[in-house]
């Protein structure tokens, strides 16, 4: 007897081929048959006028503290996703040590944006190496992970205070590259890392992964290339790129002879040019025997913000060390007309894309948090401003400090137009660029990326009829599978594992987004569940029913060389 059956729906393999209306059988966790399917099963799912997929890959999370106090990863299942990838960005909370764990946490707490009372209260923070780290999550959580070492981890162990910001010597290197291959060795995926100007620490101070020289880069990707089944991910910049940029990418990827994805390219159709320059890296590193992708988000960018958290912020001149403030000593800063003028003057040194924001007029208060300010709600600051006779920053700084930091502040959402949406898939097309760059479990009051594979559905195949739903499905199952060399997954396939997703083609998408005060110590993120995800089932167990999550535990920790196989660079 089958331990589930599901008939009648259209089944799209994961491999870009022509759908066919089969039935899908499971045994033991994995697909046993996939056509007319006459054996009886302990489950039945009706998939009629549905259509049957392989469950979602997300290359690009950041639940590695989540997990402890939420093992279901939430909301990524109720998007269709069974397999979610951590440890990006070089952020990883293993390796760890005594002198080093205190400031990795608040450094997560300012770099991804969750409080610091979130991680006191629920993360334990008792494991040494990543060893540890992994076999406390194994056979713990509903869907498959899989995670990277960090490089501001491995800095700050093997450095201490002298990682951030110092220059390695060859016995801190050796040290790096020890705690790293006996990560690799006990099953972490590759090794992240990043440059970006934005990643700042609890103290402003630049993390420690961005003190790092190519050199001390290659090298520990050099130690990649020892282990089977891994990959790198790198984040090289946030706007402008150099030379530099371009050739590190490549370097570590040859290094390793291993794929090197880079966080994170958004798309719309005013900067195609930008984003063609961007994946040029790839041809650079091609030419130079490696492989370079470019992880692109399939959604028009747009953010919230808070001066709670500063990220992004932080970037305005001058502002770094006055977003990482304690939240007292931030709104009598705000509240202080002086230091209002002060702020203001540096914010508008900004260059670039984001010097838009410091004007402070694009700006629409999202969402707000005290009696007093809850009439602003949904209004944009120039309106309040204009009808108030008062000056843009005093307007927008007195309901913050009256929210107590917590005001949402939706950023502008530029590309929601068919013709931005036209590019995106142009660019998802490209074998360069790879879809995903969700954040989920980071930036909990600022993103809502999490929800871009029922965002992809709904906007591009659903409403617009820019690709067919076996390409959509392909680009988020099989494509991020086969980069990460993921053994048996990201397919419908007989003696493959049966992660898979029943949805609704005609509903299916995000669902409204709020704040949900569930987090340890009643903290609040930004939250939605996903429209038209009928059913889930991860190795062969249903996670999702009809919405709701079944409370089922049966994820893998996917183990490098065991669970995964080695993808080369390009020679």
């Amino acid at each position: 007897m089958l331990d589930t059956k599901i008939t009648g729906g259209l089944v799209c393999d994961g491999t870009n081929t022509t759908p066919r209306r089969v039935d899908v059988g499971v045994r033991d966790g994995r697909v046993v048959a996939v056509g007319t399917v006459d054996e009886p099963a302990a489950v039945t799912i009706d998939a009629r006028g549905k259509i049957v997929a392989p469950g979602f890959v997300d290359l690009h999370t950041h639940y590695d503290a989540q997990v402890f106090w939420d093992p279901d990863l939430t909301p990524s299942p109720l998007h269709g996703v069974t397999t979610a990838l951590g440890g990006n960005c070089g952020f990883s909370i293993a390796p760890l040590s005594a002198e080093a764990g205190g400031y990795l946490m608040r450094m997560l707490a300012r770099v991804e944006g969750i409080p610091v009372s979130v991680l006191e209260e629920g993360v334990p923070w008792d494991w040494s190496t990543t060893a540890e780290y992994l076999d406390r999550l194994d056979g713990s959580l509903a869907v498959n992970t899989g995670w990277l070492v960090g490089h501001s981890a491995l800095r700050r162990v093997a450095m201490g205070p002298r990682g951030v910001g110092g220059e390695a010597e060859p016995a801190d290197l050796d040290e790096m590259r020890r705690l790293l291959d006996a990560g690799l060795g006990a099953g972490a995926l590759g090794f992240s890392s990043s440059w970006a100007a934005t990643h700042n620490d609890s103290e402003g101070n630049a993390v420690p992964s961005r003190a790092s020289t190519p050199e001390e880069l290659v090298a520990l990707c050099e130690v990649v290339g020892r282990h089977d089944g891994t990959t790198l991910e790198f984040i090289p910049a946030v706007e402008v790129w150099t030379d530099d940029h371009v050739d590190i990418m490549a370097r570590m990827s040859v290094a390793a002879n291993r794929p090197l994805n880079w966080n994170l390219l958004a798309v719309s159709q005013w900067d195609t040019d930008v984003a063609m320059q961007k994946l040029a890296a790839s041809d650079h590193a091609a030419h130079l025997g490696g492989t370079v992708k470019a992880l692109t988000v399939p959604d028009a960018l747009g953010v919230r913000l808070t001066f709670k958290t500063g990220f992004v912020l932080d970037s305005f001149p001058g502002w770094a060390k006055p977003m990482a403030l304690p939240d007292d000593e931030k709104i009598a800063m705000l509240a202080d007309p002086a230091e209002r003028r002060r702020l203001d003057t540096l914010a508008k040194q900004m260059e670039g894309r984001l010097r838009a924001l410091a004007e402070w007029t694009p700006f629409t208060i999202a969402e707000t948090f005290s009696p007093e300010t809850r009439k602003y709600e949904g209004r944009m600051v120039w309106e309040i401003a204009e009808e108030e006779g008062r000056d843009p920053f005093d307007v927008l700084c007195d309901i913050v400090v009256a929210d107590n930091l917590l005001t949402g502040l939706a950023t502008p959402r530029l590309g929601e137009d068919d013709g931005s949406w036209a590019a995106r898939v142009e660019i998802w097309r490209d074998p360069r660029a790879v879809v995903g760059a969700s954040d989920a479990g980071a930036h909990l009051d600022m993103i809502t990326t999490f929800n871009y594979t029922t965002t992809l559905l709904h906007e591009a195949v659903a409403k617009r009829g820019l690709l067919p739903v076996e390409e959509a499905v392909h680009y988020l199952s099989d494509v991020p599978a086969r980069l990460y060399g993921l053994t048996d997954r990201g397919r419908i396939r007989q003696g493959w594992y049966a992660d898979l997703v029943v949805f609704d083609l005609d509903t299916v998408g995000p669902g409204d987004v709020y704040t949900r005060f569930d987090l340890p110590a009643g903290e609040g993120r930004l939250y939605s569940g996903g429209a038209g995800i009928e059913h889930v089932l991860v190795n062969g167990t249903e996670i999702v029913r009809n919405g709701e999550m079944t409370g089922a535990k049966p994820g893998t920790l996917l183990r490098s060389g065991r669970d995964t196989e080695t993808v080369e660079a390009a020679g």
